[in-house]
């Protein structure tokens, strides 16, 4: 697949995907005999591997790490383990975060809901975990 296929596969653009190659966040793409990108099954898994963990919020500085590190070998797997598994705490903590603002936000949303059936907004005891 050309570049310009790729981005429009993955819905990135194109200098991000040079970009992700020249700073190793992807390996070197396969080339063809006249030096245009063309990006093999392997390639494209890397690609895949680099948008979701920048969706998930792996910094650009972590994901070329494990790059470095996968390129080294099997004996810098402890090494990829421990990077991935800071990520997922880190994750975990977004995540207790994103769900706590949903529950405020969910009471929030039925307290306005009622007040829309009843034509006015009634105030509960204060409630400083779920105040408005």
């Amino acid at each position: 697949m050309t570049i310009h296929e790729v981005a429009e596969q993955y819905g990135i653009s194109q200098d991000t995907l040079r970009y992700y190659e020249r700073v190793h966040i992807i390996p070197k793409v396969t080339r063809t005999a006249s030096g245009i990108r063309d990006y093999q099954e392997e390639d494209l898994k890397w690609v895949e591997l680099a948008i979701c963990m920048r969706k998930a919020g792996l910094p650009i500085e972590s994901l070329i790490e494990y790059q470095k590190l996968f390129q080294e070998g099997d004996a810098t797997i402890p090494a990829r383990l421990t990077l991935l598994q800071n990520q997922m705490e880190i994750l975990n903590q977004k995540k207790q975060q994103i769900e706590t603002t949903m529950d405020r936000l969910a009471y929030k949303i039925s307290r306005y809901e009622e007040a829309m059936k009843t034509g006015k907004l009634t105030w509960p005891e204060v409630n400083q975990n779920k105040g408005e």
